[in-house]
C-alpha cells in the first residue's frame, strides 16, 4: 500500500511538473454568451500552435455584476486577469486608474472599424481597449401598420410619424420603459439624437463634471419619453418592458413599431415565422426631422489586465480572436454584430441577415453612454429621476440634473 501511495504521489508530481513546464494558460473572462467565446478561445490557442493556451471564465450575467467583479479584482492587482470582455459604459472606470494594459501599436489602428465601435473604446482620446463585437438599435416596424397609417418608411422618419402611426392605428410600441440600464441607453440616445450630451465634460474631476441634460434636447427626450408613458402607446407593461418584453409585444397581434437591439430577427424567426415578411427595419427614429438620429452602441471590446504577466501574449491573442472572419462567424453563430466593416460582407453574414448594411450604418451613427469613470452614479441617477415613463416631463432633465450633480458632489447618496 505504501508503494502504491508512493506511485500515486510521483505520478501527480510529475503530471505538476508537466503542466508547469507546459505553454502559459491566458484566462479569458467572459460574459455569457452561446458558447461563441470558448469557440474562439479554442481556435486561437490552435493557431498559437503552442505559445500559449486560452481558457474561458465565466462572469455573472448582467453588466453592473461583472463591472463589480473584475473593478475589486483588478483594484487588488489580480494577475489572473489577462484578457477581459468589457461593456462600453464601465471602461473609462477601469482605464482611469491603470487597470487596463498598453493597447499596442498595431492594434491601434482604427480604419474599418465601425465608428461606434471606436468612439466606445477609447478614453481620452486614447484606444484603451480593442473594438471586438458591437452593437446597435434599429427602428423595427411592422409593414402593415407602416402602410395603413401611410408612413413612407424609405427614408428617416421621426419618433413623432412613430408615435402618431401606433395612435392612428390603434398598435402599441415596442420601447424599453424598465427602470434599469434599458431606460438609460433610451434616454442617451435621444439626447444625442437631439444634438446634446449628457456630460459636457466626462473627463472633469467628479466634482466639476458639468450635465448637459437641461437642454432643448434632454426636454425633447423627456417629451417623447413622457408621451409614450401618458399616452400608453407603450402599453400597461411599459414601467416593466426590457428588451424580451418589447420584441414579444412586437410580434404580437398590437405590434407596430420597436426599437430593438438585432438579436430579435433570429428570435422571431424561430419563435414566430408567420410574421417575419411582416417586418421591416430602418435606422433609430429622428428626435427632430432632418437632422440624423444618435442610435445606441453596445457589444463587447477586449482588454488586457495591467497585472497579467503575459501581456504581450494577450494582446497577440486578442489580436486573433478579432480577425474579420472569426467576427463574421460569432455574428452568424451568436447573434453579435462585427465591429469590423469587411465582416459585413462576409456572404454567411448578408444571408442571414439582409439588415446587416443597416446595421453597419447604424454603427456609424451610434453615439456610446457617456464615457465617464462616474459612470454608474449617473445612469442610476437618470434611472431614479426618469422613471416611471408617464412620469416623465419637462422637469426631469433639471431633476437627474440636480441628483446626479450631489451624487458626484459627495452630498446625497443614491
Amino acid at each position: 500500500m505504501v508503494a502504491t501511495a508512493l506511485a500515486v504521489a510521483v505520478s501527480a508530481s510529475l503530471a505538476a511538473c508537466a503542466a508547469d513546464s507546459g505553454p502559459p494558460v491566458l484566462t479569458w473572462y467572459i460574459n455569457p454568451d452561446d458558447g461563441g467565446q470558448a469557440e474562439l478561445a479554442q481556435r486561437c490557442t490552435e493557431e498559437a500552435d503552442g505559445a500559449y493556451r486560452i481558457e474561458t471564465s465565466l462572469l455573472p450575467r448582467d453588466a453592473a455584476s461583472q463591472r463589480e467583479q473584475l473593478a475589486r479584482r483588478l483594484a487588488a492587482g489580480d494577475s489572473s486577469i489577462d484578457i477581459m470582455s468589457l461593456d462600453p459604459p464601465y471602461i473609462p472606470e477601469l482605464a482611469e486608474p491603470g487597470f487596463l494594459a498598453p493597447v499596442p501599436e498595431d492594434l491601434q489602428r482604427t480604419d474599418g472599424i465601425v465608428q461606434g465601435a471606436v468612439d466606445s473604446a477609447t478614453w481620452e482620446d486614447e484606444l484603451v481597449t480593442v473594438p471586438f463585437w458591437a452593437n446597435t438599435q434599429l427602428l423595427w416596424y411592422r409593414k402593415s401598420v407602416a402602410e395603413a397609417a401611410g408612413l413612407d418608411m424609405s427614408g428617416p422618419v421621426t419618433w413623432n410619424q412613430v408615435m402618431d402611426a401606433a395612435a392612428q392605428e390603434e398598435k402599441l410600441l415596442g420601447v424599453q420603459g424598465i427602470n434599469a440600464e434599458s431606460l438609460t441607453v433610451w434616454i442617451n440616445a435621444l439626447v444625442a439624437s437631439g444634438g446634446g450630451e449628457i456630460i459636457t465634460n466626462p473627463d472633469a474631476p467628479a466634482d466639476e463634471i458639468q450635465l448637459g441634460l437641461d437642454s432643448d434636447a434632454g426636454r425633447a427626450a423627456a417629451e417623447i419619453i413622457g408621451r409614450i408613458g401618458q399616452e400608453r402607446l407603450g402599453g400597461p407593461g411599459l414601467p416593466t418592458a426590457d428588451e424580451n418584453a418589447s420584441m414579444n409585444l412586437f410580434q404580437g397581434d398590437q405590434g407596430s413599431f420597436m426599437v430593438n437591439w438585432p438579436f430579435v430577427w433570429p428570435a422571431i424567426n424561430d419563435a414566430n415565422p408567420e410574421v417575419v415578411d411582416d417586418i421591416g427595419w430602418a435606422i433609430y427614429p429622428q428626435v427632430d426631422e432632418g437632422t440624423e438620429a444618435a442610435p445606441p452602441v453596445g457589444g463587447i471590446n477586449l482588454g488586457v489586465g495591467a497585472f497579467s504577466e503575459h501581456t504581450d501574449l494577450a494582446y497577440d491573442a486578442v489580436s486573433c480572436i478579432v480577425q474579420p472572419e472569426n467576427q463574421s462567424w460569432y455574428f452568424v453563430s451568436n447573434g453579435n454584430p462585427p465591429s469590423s466593416e469587411e465582416a459585413y460582407d462576409a456572404p454567411e453574414v448578408q444571408e442571414q441577415f439582409p439588415m446587416a448594411d443597416t446595421i453597419r450604418q447604424s454603427l456609424d451613427q451610434a453615439v456610446p453612454r457617456p464615457q465617464t469613470p462616474r459612470y454608474n452614479e449617473v445612469s442610476l441617477g437618470l434611472q431614479e429621476t426618469w422613471y416611471p415613463p408617464a412620469a416623465v416631463g419637462e422637469n426631469s432633465p433639471r431633476q437627474a440634473t440636480d441628483l446626479i450633480t450631489a451624487v458626484l458632489r459627495g452630498e446625497r447618496l443614491l
